[in-house]
């Protein structure tokens, strides 16, 4: 058996055999992965003793990942492997024609071959570098056994991710890497918002420690007559709000193309093409890279090479990994410990981020059939045209292009500038996980929306081909 074949005979999650499942269907499955998934969150690793881990928790909300428990790789090996294929693709050291069916499946059966080399790779990292270590006060013999079982859970939780987004991409809505991201989120939002708990885990109210909830927080201190902690906390929430609204405000934005039937007159159709033309998928990508480079840094240092920088406790302190950690300017500000030098730190922070938004926003076009040549290929198999245009492929790539461009990289530069916006203004949560959130469930609403439309409609879905 050839490696082609071993690609093409991986094992899968089985599509549904009828060619369109029903609303009800869909919300089924992805209702039961999402418990699973918080249920998975839940049950602890067997013979864990030292979790270095946890203090990235902000870094586990973007992975999807529950550090110490059986789902602590999260998304991260699905991600990573994504972006080491898209490079490889983008820089033509592998080539895969994604406008054949047979490519498609070479592409897939590669990327899940990264995914569960980097399941496994990185269990073993985790573990052999001290994230996740069994109790020291163990015998040697026994210390090496346990490390092997705890990779050996790792690996079962990350083998489990990656199949529930097989199930959630083949028989749910959207993929199961958004629905995770933006179910650990919205809980992390909430629970900031309005927890009464104090980080303790007791009731706030009648204690010397603050509520974890902002909302509690600022009437808290308006009550003890604290101006800088009512400050903070509004400042959390207003930043919390706006970039909510801005997120949402672009996710509306499109550019639509007028298309008529070449072969019925007076009938036509507006081609949307939406401003933030990738949505999440460049932001997700820059998280992750940057997460993964933060947990790498930090197991380096651990090991005794700081290459990627140091930390002073949880905090970075020095290297690459001080200049992807973001100040809180408007903190800085309120409490008077604001320096010139944040401003450069927030500045470098931004173009980080903006930067790499739009490279993954270029290359995900190039290898997603987004492209202007795969989207003229689309409307042409559909019938379509552009009025006024003769009816050739390449004309409507070559008109399709003066827009795709264009929004692929505004679109990838407004995404990094609200996710590091979110940052830098202390939002309830890391700015790339409220963007994150707000767009996922802006497109489960869409998708929820066309789904429960044509199940009311029958007509619309004969028309629309489903």
């Amino acid at each position: 058996m050839g490696f082609k074949d071993i690609l093409l005979n991986l094992p899968e999650i089985k599509g549904p055999l009828q060619k369109r499942l029903s609303f009800k269907q869909k919300l089924k499955w992805t209702g039961l992965i999402l418990v699973l998934y918080f249920l998975l969150g839940l049950i602890p690793l067997y013979g864990l003793g030292v979790n270095a881990l946890q203090q990235f928790e902000q870094l586990s909300i973007i992975l999807g990942a529950s550090f110490g428990s059986l789902i602590s790789l999260g998304i991260g090996p699905l991600v990573t492997s994504s972006i080491v294929l898209q490079l490889l693709n983008g820089s033509k050291i592998l080539k895969f024609d994604l406008t054949t069916p047979d490519g498609k499946r070479k592409f897939q059966g590669v990327q899940k071959m990264l995914s569960i080399f980097f399941i496994f790779f990185e269990g073993a990292i985790y573990v052999y570098m001290g994230g996740l270590a069994p109790s020291a006060s163990l015998a040697p013999a026994q210390y090496r056994i346990m490390q092997l079982v705890l990779i050996g859970q790792i690996i079962i939780g990350g083998l489990l991710i990656m199949y529930m987004d097989e199930v959630v991409s083949k028989w749910g809505f959207g993929s199961g890497i958004s629905l995770f991201i933006a179910a650990g989120v919205s809980a992390e939002i909430f629970i900031r918002a309005f927890s009464p708990l104090t980080t303790a885990g007791t009731l706030a109210f009648g204690s010397l420690q603050p509520p974890v909830g902002k909302v509690w927080v600022f009437f808290q201190s308006l009550l003890g007559r604290n101006p800088v902690g009512a400050a903070l906390a509004l400042s959390s929430i207003v930043a919390t709000i706006v970039v909510f609204a801005l997120s949402v405000y672009g996710q509306a934005m499109k550019v639509e193309i007028p298309l008529s039937f070449g072969r019925v007159r007076g009938h036509g159709i507006r081609w949307p093409l939406n401003f933030i033309y990738t949505s999440n998928i460049p932001v997700i990508l820059v998280a992750a890279l940057m997460a993964n480079m933060q947990l790498w840094a930090r197991l380096l240092q651990n090991w005794g090479h700081p290459i990627l920088g140091t930390f002073s406790g949880n905090m970075p302190a020095t290297g690459l990994v001080a200049w992807l950690n973001h100040p809180n300017i408007v903190e800085g500000i309120i409490t008077g410990s604001f320096r010139l030098m944040d401003l450069a730190h927030a500045g470098v922070y931004m173009l980080i981020m903006i930067l790499g938004a739009v490279v993954f926003s270029y290359f995900w076009v190039q290898t997603s059939g987004m492209d202007a040549r795969s989207q003229a290929k689309q409307i042409m198999s559909s019938g379509l045209q552009i009025p006024g245009f003769r009816r050739d492929e390449r004309i409507l790539e070559h008109i399709l292009k003066r827009y795709i461009t264009p929004l692929t990289i505004l679109g990838g530069a407004l995404v990094g500038f609200l996710a590091a916006s979110a940052d830098l203004l202390g939002a309830l949560s890391r700015g790339t996980g409220i963007l994150l959130a707000v767009m996922i469930i802006y497109k489960f609403y869409e998708e929820i929306a066309k789904q429960h439309m044509m199940d009311m409609h029958p007509s619309l879905r004969k028309f629309m081909g489903k």
